[in-house]
């Protein structure tokens, strides 16, 4: 499998606190430990809130995950191309904004960010957003090169929003089952009916600020509400082709 969003929160680099919320330590180590047995052999690290524009634990971050592991991290408008290429050489495919909790970019840059990474260095744009705030920018999203958003779009009012922006070529992070307000079944079923190829599977570890954080049941609970010949498109080819990480990770 292919775990599209986790955190690595390493606290040798820049941790602030973040609407009141400080995250745990949770560096690369304490991840491989966690999912040792799950089958998971690539994956992407995701920028939190709480780590701003630092690119320093990414480093760190992808030398010990290894080349089968992408990232997708917070950089400011103002970031040169050096910068981006260099983050692109270590395996960064992404750049994130945060509507939820902030520490990103401003959501008015995300237009002009998402073109010039994608001319750039073919990169997406990864957001954090209840998918019910995303109805004003729908046929922005819908224009850009490659766009996904995690934990199902988070909320049942948002799915109507999500299915059109995943009808439009949105890829959606089947992630975060205890953050969100939205049932996952109902949302994963109404996804594979918009767009069959739009879902990829995450952990969300360490699930900081979730209600209950991810369990293994977790995967059983999207593997049973898929049909049988998405199973591999969902735990794997659809990210590894969205992230195209250094080295392809093997299936197991």
């Amino acid at each position: 499998m292919f775990d599209t969003h986790f955190h690595i929160i390493d606290m040798r680099y820049p941790v602030q606190e973040n609407q009141g919320f400080f995250p745990p330590s949770f560096p690369a180590p304490d991840y491989l430990a966690r999912t040792q047995g799950l089958g998971i052999t690539g994956g992407n690290v995701v920028s939190g809130s709480f780590q701003g524009f630092d690119t320093g634990f990414m480093h760190e971050a992808l030398r010990v995950l290894g080349p089968t592991f992408t990232g997708v991290i917070n950089i400011p408008p103002t970031a040169t191309d050096a910068e981006i290429l260099q983050l692109d050489a270590i395996g960064v495919r992404g750049v994130r904004f945060n509507m939820a909790r902030g520490g990103s970019a401003d959501v008015a840059d995300l237009e002009a960010v998402a073109k010039r990474v994608w001319d750039l260095a073919r990169w997406h744009i990864e957001l954090y957003a209840d998918a019910r705030e995303l109805a004003p920018m729908v046929k922005t999203l819908s224009a850009l090169p490659a766009v996904s958003i995690a934990h199902l779009g988070m909320s049942d009012e948002g799915l109507p929003t999500l299915l059109q922006l995943a009808e439009n070529g949105m890829m959606v992070k089947a992630t975060g089952f205890g953050r969100m307000t939205l049932d996952p079944v109902k949302g994963i079923r109404a996804l594979i009916k918009a767009n069959p190829d739009c879902l990829m599977f995450g952990t969300d570890l360490p699930s900081q600020r979730a209600r209950r954080p991810f369990e293994p049941s977790d995967i059983d609970l999207l593997r049973d509400n898929i049909d049988a010949a998405l199973v591999r498109k969902v735990f794997f080819d659809n990210a590894v082709k969205f992230y195209r990480p250094r080295q392809m990770p093997v299936r197991v």
